[in-house]
């Protein structure tokens, strides 16, 4: 299944890309897209559902992010060995862990905000991993039997803020728009082998990236697992991966920043596209 949330910010009904390609309400089924309904009983319950008889809804509203109420935006950098040669970083020997903020997300094509005080605003297309259970000390070999599904992540950040401000990256990575997600939750099985997926990104036309998960150093299982050892992992939590080379920072003979009015175009295989344009932060 596609899930999506449809609507204004803050009032998304939840929603189903039906095989027709319409898209249909959710809302005389299920709340909303997140917690309880990311378990396999949640989606079986979604399966089950009639999509010819649900309300139909209008394509051209806007598309929210694709789940609601997300606890944990957790990241992993540093993940395809691709990307680590580009800014010439060490492979790391166990998965890099740091937090998004949750007040970074949103939907896939609304505007990205650069930042006050911003220098080096940079783009990452990213697989993002949507957890439908709870996880605690999970084995790798059953970890994808706690993932809800899959989603496409563009990880904004802005390179001053996270490696020359001091501390830890986060401060460069969860400002506000810093967060697009979707436009759908693909669930699980209809991606046979997240090892397996071409991803892509565009500014203004420019296609910059261009890679696949398969040169992730550590893959969507053992992230799972590894992450749960540290932490539990909560239904809705988002666990983005990493990203392929050709961010703006890895550009040579001089790295490329994301400016007012760029327009970044990115995707996933199977997983949709975004597209934001890129404002000045207006306060």
């Amino acid at each position: 299944m596609k899930l999506l949330r449809i609507g204004a910010k803050g009032a998304e009904k939840p929603a189903l890309l039906a095989e027709d390609g319409s898209i249909r309400d959710l809302s005389g089924v299920v709340s909303d897209i997140g917690g309880a309904t990311l378990s396999d009983e949640g989606l079986a319950k979604l399966r089950a559902a009639d999509w010819q008889a649900l309300p139909q809804l209008d394509a051209g509203e806007r598309i929210g992010p694709c789940v609601a109420d997300v606890g944990k935006f957790i990241c992993i950098g540093l993940n395809y060995a691709d990307h680590a040669a580009e800014t010439g970083a060490p492979i790391p020997a166990e998965p890099i862990i740091f937090m998004k903020a949750t007040s970074a997300i949103i939907g896939p094509n609304d505007d990205v905000i650069i930042p006050k005080n911003a220098i080096k605003p940079d783009w990452e297309v990213e697989l993002g991993v949507i957890i439908g259970k709870e996880a605690r000390y999970v084995e790798e070999a059953d970890a994808l039997n706690y993932v809800a599904g899959y989603c496409v992540v563009n990880d904004v950040s802005e390179r001053h803020f996270q490696t020359e401000r001091g501390g830890q990256w986060d401060k460069g990575k969860g400002c506000d728009t810093f967060g697009p997600i979707g436009p759908w939750l693909v669930t699980r099985d209809e991606v046979a082998d997240p090892q397996k997926l071409g991803m892509w990104l565009e500014v203004d036309g420019k296609r910059y990236q261009d890679g696949s998960t398969k040169t992730m150093i550590f893959g969507v299982a053992n992230v799972v697992s590894y992450v749960s050892q540290f932490m539990s992992l909560q239904p809705g939590d988002i666990i983005t991966t990493g990203t392929p080379p050709g961010v703006g920072m890895g550009i040579k003979p001089e790295p490329v920043w994301l400016q007012p009015g760029n327009v970044m175009r990115l995707g996933i295989e199977g997983l949709g596209e975004q597209t934001q344009n890129v404002k000045a932060y207006q306060g």
